[in-house]
């Protein structure tokens, strides 16, 4: 398989099409964002490690029976992935007070919820990715009611299925983000990334960070953060 022109360039990686119109070549960068691009810089390794880091758990998921759009690694900071429409719809499952629904509720941040709580954003830069409701993505028409009821109900059996996972390993899931899209049959897939830059990982144990959020409030060793993450899924990196 050859790679061809990019198609498009996101923060944390370039994606390319390829001599096969179904299957797209992503490369992962080194690159950080946060806040929507306010903040940026560098973090070695970064593209790597989350590079692995997804397609371990894209191909966990899988075996637990969670389609998703990832196919095979090519390198160590490449892979290919299905070809697939992103959904403007952002699905965000949160177990424990963290970020801004920390803030926008006044809640300590840590509490744990008795139940998962899951929202929605507008996956739109320019209005800074605004927490919708179902009616607000029906007026919108960025999903079926059908569609929209299969990502929330994949987000959560993600949730169950990644949790147990990561407490096995001493670490407590905070919270993460997915994105769903559709290849050409129509069919919703899982798709984007599952890494240390979408979801919020704490160390059971001592409740330190181990995600963006070191990046975020410059709490610093972000790259160490992400390869405890690679080192807990039994994995090995020459970064």
């Amino acid at each position: 398989m050859n790679r061809g022109e990019m198609l498009y360039e996101g923060k944390a990686k370039r994606v390319y099409l390829t001599d096969d119109p179904d299957r797209v070549w992503v490369e992962y960068k080194d690159d950080a964002t946060a806040f929507n691009a306010r903040k940026k810089g560098k973090i070695t390794g970064k593209g790597q490690l989350n590079n692995q880091i997804s397609s371990f758990f894209f191909r966990y998921l899988r075996e637990k029976g969670i389609e998703n759009h990832f196919l095979e690694t090519l390198s160590d900071t490449e892979q290919i992935v299905k070809k697939v429409a992103i959904l403007p719809v952002e699905v965000v499952v949160r177990n424990r007070a963290a970020g801004s629904l920390a803030r926008r509720l006044g809640l300590e941040e840590g509490i744990s919820f008795s139940r998962p709580v899951v929202e929605f954003y507008y996956k739109d830069d320019r209005l800074d990715d605004p927490l919708i409701n179902e009616d607000h993505i029906r007026l919108l028409n960025a999903a079926t009611d059908d569609q929209l009821a299969m990502m929330r109900q994949t987000a959560l059996k993600v949730n169950r299925l990644l949790s147990k996972l990561m407490e096995e390993r001493g670490i407590t899931l905070v919270d993460f983000k997915l994105e769903f899209g559709l290849n050409r049959e129509g069919h919703l897939l899982l798709a984007d990334e599952i890494s240390p830059d979408t979801c919020r990982f704490w160390e059971a144990a001592t409740g330190q960070k181990l995600d963006k959020d070191r990046f975020r409030r410059d709490l610093g060793n972000v790259e160490n953060a992400y390869r405890e993450i690679w080192n807990r899924l039994g994995g090995e990196t020459r970064v």
